[in-house]
This record gives structure tokens, sequence and C-alpha cells, in this order.
């Protein structure tokens, strides 16, 4: 298994990262990764709805994406705030529905937008880049 790379930003906010395979097998990485990303910065009380929105994140990409990998990237924009984020090669944007009560899929993003303080798509040259925010810090 790939080991994960911190490092720092040029604005000097910690990062976490890995390359995974685009596999369903791939979402406990990913929560292993925020997990782990939380637990450093001394954020455990995030990790919860950080675990749930990285797993959504990650089943979108590996549904929807192209290619044979994703990236996972936790950053630390703020002293109680991170984004998460998957990096995939699609550069389709994933849409927001809501669900009608028989349906099987389609709640995650719901999910997301209701666990995360804020959450969107940032197109990239290849592809794109789904976040989501958690923390209470106010963005200046």
């Amino acid at each position: 298994m790939p080991q994960p790379t911190t490092h720092a930003r040029p604005t000097g906010r910690p990062g976490y990262s890995e390359t995974l395979p685009r596999e369903p097998e791939s979402a406990a990485t990913a929560r292993r990764l925020v997990r782990v990303a939380l637990s450093v910065w001394g954020l455990d009380d995030l990790a919860e709805d950080g675990t749930l929105i990285i797993s959504e994140l990650v089943t979108n990409a590996v549904r929807h994406a192209r290619r044979e990998t994703i990236r996972v990237v936790i950053d630390r924009p703020g002293a109680a705030r991170v984004r998460i984020g998957v990096v995939d090669f699609s550069k389709v944007r994933p849409v927001r529905r809501e669900p009608h009560i028989e349906d099987e899929n389609g709640r995650g993003l719901a999910l997301v937008g209701t666990l995360a303080t804020d959450w969107g798509t940032e197109p990239l040259p290849w592809g794109k880049r789904v976040w989501a925010e958690l923390g209470g810090e106010v963005r200046g």
C-alpha cells in the first residue's frame, strides 16, 4: 500500500494526500487517512463527519470518474477548519439531487451538504477536485 505524503503548502498550511486505486476498497483507506490527519492536528471532534464525507466523495469518484486512480487530499486552512477532497480525471461535475425515499442511491452529496460547512467542485486542467470543509472558523 502506498504511504501517504505530508507537506507544507506555499501558504504554510499542513496537508496530507494519497493516491489510491479507483476501487470501492479505497474508501476505507481514505477514512483512515482522514482520521490520522485530524488526530495529528488535534481535531478529533471532526473525525466522524470527516470520515462520512470522504466515504461519499470517494464512492462518487469510484462510480463516475475515469482512469485507474484518484487522489485524496486533506488540508488545514485554519486552526479549527479542514478541507477534504478527492481529485479525479473526469471533468463532469457532481450534481446534488434530492433522492426520493425509495431511491437506493443518490444521497451522497445531500449528506455531504448537510455535514459540511461548505462544499464544492474546482475544475482542473485534467479533471476536478470535489471538496468539503469542516470546522467552525469563520472564513476571511
